[in-house]
């Protein structure tokens, strides 16, 4: 019996890559790289050969259990996991790691956002089984740490003991999103690599993990051992999601474990959060532009610009900007001031839901 299993955590709105993202098509079911698979059909693919299709589980909203089935079709109902509310990631990681406890006591678990880039995949598939190699003798939690190449304030940074061979590394503080200074702090020390928000541990480890730092959590779900695989699943999960709190799994438990280690990993990776962050894994053309539509462009450089193939857009004179147009909706914004876009959608919920 294969005893490797994947979560894939789909649920979110991506809210800072309106108007692309919206409640009703999020970006994790859009084909953003033009590849011609969605970033959850990739974020899939990419485990062929890791663990059998059979034993990935999708925790998503069920708002989009159909479009997880249109776009992986061979999943069965039991393999999406439906949250009726949105509580963050720790209950999302309770849930998928309580039901595979049931089916399989061994099982080993990498968990994986379904909207982040990989752009070297075989490399990726060697960090995962380096790590599955670890957690399958040890009780340890793993997290996937990335070089960090700038002092970004968008991720999350952890800092690792540099001692001992290989590229596994006891954790020793996670910084969610320090200021610039701090952050380029952290990058001259050479001890600190950015959260990559993808986790392995076996599931008596993590199990073990929402017992000591989550008891609250970890009662909820183990009250569903008699529920899941059965048809009382869905009652036990509106319940359950009804008592638990919204907090993530980093804050929750991560940050608080002393079993905590880090693999040190380069395989091309970006969580893909923002559109400054799909400019800079994307191709660019001479002027630094990326371009994705029906676009004559003029005297225009360092611009991301993303439109509807049916419609001709003439861009001139712009420098360091987001020109996106979705479903009745266009933004033009500076790159450096993307921050803006959750106060954008903030005030387009005013001008009605149709607009988010």
């Amino acid at each position: 019996m294969n005893h490797t299993y994947v979560v894939i955590m789909a649920g979110g709105v991506g809210t800072r890559f309106w108007p692309f993202s919206r409640t009703s098509y999020p970006k994790q079911f859009h084909d953003v790289l033009g590849t011609g698979r969605t970033l959850l059909q990739q974020t899939a693919d990419r485990f062929e050969g890791v663990c059998p299709f059979e034993n990935i589980f999708i925790v998503t909203s069920s708002l989009y259990k159909n479009l997880c089935q249109q776009q992986l079709p061979q999943l069965t109902d039991d393999q999406v996991l439906c949250e009726p509310i949105a509580r963050n990631t720790a209950p999302c990681v309770a849930y998928a790691c309580y039901k595979i406890a049931q089916k399989d006591p061994d099982a080993n678990i990498i968990v994986a956002p379904a909207d982040h880039i990989i752009l070297k995949e075989e490399e990726f598939k060697r960090t995962i089984q380096a790590a599955l190699d670890q957690t399958k003798e040890q009780n340890i939690l793993v997290t996937l740490g990335i070089q960090p190449s700038r002092p970004d304030t968008g991720y999350g940074y952890i800092q690792y003991i540099p001692e001992g061979e290989g590229t596994l590394k006891k954790v020793k503080t996670f910084t969610e999103k320090p200021h610039v200074e701090l952050a380029r702090q952290f990058l001259e020390s050479g001890e600190f690599v950015w959260n990559a928000g993808i986790f392995v541990w076996n599931v008596k480890s993590i199990i073990k993990a929402f017992e000591t730092y989550l008891p609250e959590i970890a009662e909820i779900f183990e009250e569903g051992n008699d529920a899941y695989y059965t048809d009382r699943e869905k009652g036990f999960v509106d319940k359950a999601y009804s008592l638990t709190k919204s907090i993530s799994i980093d804050n929750g438990l991560m940050e608080k474990a002393g079993n905590v280690y880090v693999v040190l990993s380069d395989f091309g990776w970006s969580d893909l959060g923002t559109w400054k962050s799909l400019y800079e894994v994307s191709e660019k053309n001479d002027d630094l532009n990326v371009i994705d539509g029906h676009i004559l462009l003029y005297d225009t450089k360092n611009c991301i610009i993303k439109t509807p193939k049916d419609r001709l857009v003439v861009v001139n004179g712009l420098d360091g900007y987001i020109v996106a147009e979705y479903d009745n909706v266009l933004m033009i914004c500076r790159k450096e001031e993307e921050q803006k876009v959750k106060n954008f959608v903030s005030d387009a919920k005013e001008r009605g839901t149709e607009f988010v």
